[in-house]
């Protein structure tokens, strides 16, 4: 037969199995006392069903639990969200430094309000910090000489740390003096007239300087049309940069790069990129020999024209230029007070302080540091440097009257008033401001940097490094502004110093205070507004495209 048809035999241990679990059952029932009833037994089937869940139920509750909490969950950050999360973590810096320099928490919000206030003022070119108040002439025997060069100094330079000073002079020099401790640190010798293909530095007189920044690179430029680039910390020889067509008088880095700007007697502008060792672009428009080159954060520099009387202030993206006419002789130095205002100098001895947003002086002081001559045929002393204190309202001129002047600015950069004088015998041929203001250091010679015209015998060639003393440290004195109200405030505290105060206050008075006031409008509030109420002077300087 078909195994159809056959019945199947069943495997005898699972039986048994099976027979054997029936009767432990029954015996766990049935076992112990033997009290449990049928009815118990129907009870405890019951609870053990109402117990036991349906499988939808165990996967909800599985489901449930693998669910995330709303506070796990993350959601892809945007762009304003970022700039808003940045913007308080910059705050909150802000808020820490702040703090550690505060001492009193109720001025915290203030000090943080102003911290921002000086950033947004200085981008714009507007800011400006009010010291010039604060400043105390000098005692003679805490300025300091140093001497090094053998001919008259005409050009130096301080590097970012303000620890140390570089200068240059005629004898073709260049020494590395440490501010601490006065001494030199290195010296590049000059080379004589002739060896400029086997000596490494200058063979001509050095005319300007500066160094990068960061103080990575250091750069001067010569009669003999060459500009070098050395390396500041070693004063190791790097570059030689070839192409102007006469003397190089003018040098300045742009702030936060390595892009170097050159002025030159040749009447032209040169951009460099020093990192690459390469030349950019020359700009023209000057009419006359280009004297003093300066620049700072933005991309744009300053220049000053000699002969032509103009100023201009160069836009290397743009292309173009801004005029600026006021001087009536040759302007021989200039210097950016922000990125909005600048000063400048001329051999008429006149000292005008500037704004890029109209074409005429903010202010004059006509012969700022006196006359020499004979009674009927006087000639004002040259102003021969310039040096400002960057975002603040005190500014410096030097000339060969044997003094040093000190100017305040006004609210706004409207008109100069004198501070004090500092004496120093010879041609003041360079000036520079510390970036802290703690000092001043004026590079002096018998003679001028650009010529012989004169001879000062009595003048020893080197640098003086002037402290710039400060009256913050007697703050209960408050009654010092009736002293600082009047112009003429300065003579008390001048009296204090007769030796120093005789000869400058003789001749400044009759000569800063009344011949500005009827020959110099512009000096008074009347005339300022005058000025800036005739069309001519609220234009902006024309614009012209540069070749």
């Amino acid at each position: 037969m078909s195994s159809f048809f056959m019945k199947k035999k069943d495997n005898p241990k699972l039986s048994q199995k099976g027979s054997d679990a029936k009767q432990t059952k029954k015996r766990k029932i049935n076992g112990g006392a033997g009290t449990i009833s049928k009815g118990q037994v129907k009870k405890m089937k019951a609870k053990y069903n109402e117990e036991i869940s349906s499988d939808s139920e165990t996967e909800s509750s599985a489901v449930q639990k693998k669910r995330p909490s709303k506070d796990e969950i993350e959601y892809d950050e945007t762009p304003q969200e970022k700039k808003l999360r940045l913007a308080k973590l910059y705050l909150d810096q802000l808020k820490d430094e702040e703090e550690n320099k505060a001492e009193e928490d109720d001025f915290q919000d203030d000090l943080i309000a102003g911290r921002l206030q000086d950033e947004v003022l200085e981008q714009k070119g507007k800011l400006q910090r009010l010291i010039a108040k604060d400043l105390l002439a000098p005692d003679a025997s805490e300025i300091r000489m140093l001497r090094g060069h053998k001919l008259p100094v005409t050009c130096l330079v301080i590097s970012p740390d303000d620890k140390y000073i570089f200068s240059a002079a005629k004898d073709c020099s260049i020494i590395k003096w440490d501010v601490g401790s006065g001494k030199k640190l290195h010296t590049i010798a000059g080379g004589r007239k002739g060896t400029e293909a086997r000596h490494v530095g200058h063979t001509a007189h050095v005319l300007c300087i500066s160094i990068s920044s960061d103080g990575k690179y250091l750069a001067t430029g010569d009669m003999n049309k060459l500009i070098m680039i050395w390396e500041a910390a070693t004063c190791k020889h790097l570059y030689k940069f070839t192409g102007h067509r006469g003397p190089v008088s003018g040098l300045s880095f742009r702030r936060g790069t390595h892009d170097l700007y050159s002025a030159s007697h040749d009447r032209s502008v040169k951009v460099w990129n020093v990192d690459e060792n390469a030349y950019v672009e020359t700009l023209f428009g000057h009419q006359d020999v280009i004297t003093g080159l300066d620049c700072l954060s933005r991309e744009r520099c300053v220049t000053s024209g000699g002969r032509d009387r103009t100023v201009r202030v160069w836009k290397i993206a743009e292309e173009s230029q801004l005029v600026f006419n006021g001087h009536d002789g040759s302007i021989d130095c200039i210097q950016l007070i922000n990125e909005e205002h600048m000063i400048t100098g001329a051999d008429d001895g006149s000292l005008s302080l500037w704004s890029v947003n109209k074409k005429k002086p903010l202010g004059t002081v006509k012969q700022a540091h006196g006359c020499q001559g004979e009674v009927g045929l006087e000639q004002p002393h040259w102003v021969s440097s310039v040096a400002a204190l960057h975002n603040s309202d005190t500014v410096a001129s030097g000339s060969h009257n044997s003094k040093v002047q000190l100017w305040k600015c006004g609210q706004g950069f409207k008109g100069l008033k004198p501070l004090f004088s500092i004496p120093v015998t010879g041609f003041v041929n360079s000036l520079k401001f510390s970036s802290s203001g703690q000092f001043l250091v004026a590079g002096v010679g018998q003679e001028h940097r650009l010529g012989r015209w004169w001879r000062l015998k009595e003048a020893k060639n080197g640098i003086y490094i002037i402290p710039l003393k400060r009256q913050n440290e007697d703050p209960p004195q408050s009654e010092d502004p009736p002293q600082n109200e009047d112009p003429q405030s300065e003579d008390p505290p001048q009296n204090e110093d007769p030796p120093q105060n005789e000869d400058p206050q003789s001749e400044d008075p009759p000569q800063n205070e009344d011949p500005p006031q009827s020959e110099d409008p512009p000096q008074t509030e009347d005339a300022l507004q005058k000025d800036e109420s005739k069309p001519d002077d609220n234009v902006e300087p024309r614009e012209q495209e540069t070749v």
